[in-house]
């Protein structure tokens, strides 16, 4: 009995993606299927970096193909590919980038940075093309979680190279001042400063480019959100309430001006005590899942409050390089993941397939 395309489709149809919880066909991932004879080869094309589960995802799909009878070799190849997805309406997308993701937080002092630099290292980890910009002009920490130093070099002075670091490409005012000098700067100096960073680096053939935004949701902030050519955004909170109530207006924030949010994670959501073994969720518990339901956002994931998240960005080593196999890392290649496949998942955009028209006066 000859095999059809039709029964591959159907047996792809029912096979469900773990990271998107979509079957292949439904979430146009099957880009290539080839039949000799008995034998069988399907290209899974899947719209975010998938390191971590490509091995799974191959299995998975050849498992499930070898139930067809009378099938002979199967062959799965698993590739990714990353597209550009439209920003908020006006705004065009950066050269050299194809999404970006603001990480935002209503407040300080919740792990938003550190949550921040591990995304773009997971994203990274997972195969995408990453950069990150430090755009907390007031305290730019990125510097020192990364293990960067020196400054950005300029090929024609004009423009800036990126410092690169752990496989990321990486820009910060942080690398352009002294450590120690206090930026004493209005807000139209800090928008124009963030513009320019943004805009005089060069970046190269970025996938993702993760913005590290300043906490708050002030002029500052909402000034950003309107210049920033912003794929998704990601809220970082706490479970406690007066953190959550920060973050809500954070969302909002973005909301105004039209940016889709990608989702929550929650910082320091349970702590394990290192001598005893005991965990409790001392800042509170179920905040950020009834933030989630509130707004019908997702709850990306949650990380522990935990010394060695702190201790590996003091030394310029972020967890998800330091202990890459740890639980740490998953939990945040997880979140990346998952943040690949919302934005996968949002419109594509579509502004260089269309023809520029000039007008000229005869």
């Amino acid at each position: 009995m000859t095999i059809s395309e039709q029964q591959i489709q159907s047996v792809l149809k029912q096979t469900i993606d773990p990271t998107t919880n979509k079957d292949y066909v439904t979430a146009n991932s099957v880009s290539n299927i080839q039949i000799t004879g008995n034998n069988v080869a399907v290209t899974i094309a899947l719209g975010y970096p998938a390191n971590s589960v490509k091995h799974q995802v191959q299995q998975q799909v050849t498992d499930a193909l070898r139930s067809v009878p009378d099938i002979g070799a199967v062959q799965v190849t698993v590739s990714s590919k990353i597209i550009p997805h439209s920003a908020q309406h006006g705004v065009k997308l950066i050269p050299g980038v194809k999404n970006i993701i603001a990480v935002a937080s209503g407040k300080g002092g919740v792990g938003k940075s550190a949550t921040a630099v591990n995304l773009a290292l997971a994203l990274s980890a997972e195969g995408a093309s990453v950069g990150i910009l430090d755009a907390d002009i007031y305290g730019p920490s990125q510097p020192q979680m990364l293990g960067i130093t020196g400054h950005p070099e300029s090929l024609d002075g004009k423009s800036m190279e990126p410092m690169h670091a752990h496989g990321i490409q990486a820009m910060s005012i942080g690398l352009l001042i002294d450590a120690e000098t206090p930026m004493v700067w209005r807000g139209p100096m800090v928008t124009q400063a963030l513009q320019q960073l943004l805009n005089d680096t060069n970046w190269k053939d970025l996938d993702y480019l993760v913005v590290d935004l300043p906490p708050g949701t002030g002029d500052i902030q909402l000034t950003l959100a309107q210049k920033i050519p912003v794929t998704g955004a990601v809220i970082v909170t706490t479970p406690q309430d007066i953190a959550l109530l920060d973050a809500r207006k954070g969302l909002k924030m973005f909301e105004k001006v039209g940016i889709p949010i990608l989702g929550i994670v929650e910082n320091m959501s349970t702590h394990t005590c290192s001598k005893c073994g005991h965990t409790e969720p001392i800042f509170g518990t179920g905040g950020g899942e009834k933030m989630c339901k509130d707004y019908n956002i997702e709850l990306l994931g949650a990380l522990p409050l935990d010394i060695k998240i702190r201790e590996h960005t003091d030394t310029g080593k972020p967890s998800v390089v330091a202990e890459p196999d740890g639980k740490i890392a998953e939990i945040y290649k997880l979140i990346a993941r998952r943040v690949a496949v919302k934005i996968a998942e949002s419109a594509e955009d579509h502004s260089e397939l269309f023809a520029k028209i000039i007008m000229e006066d005869n």
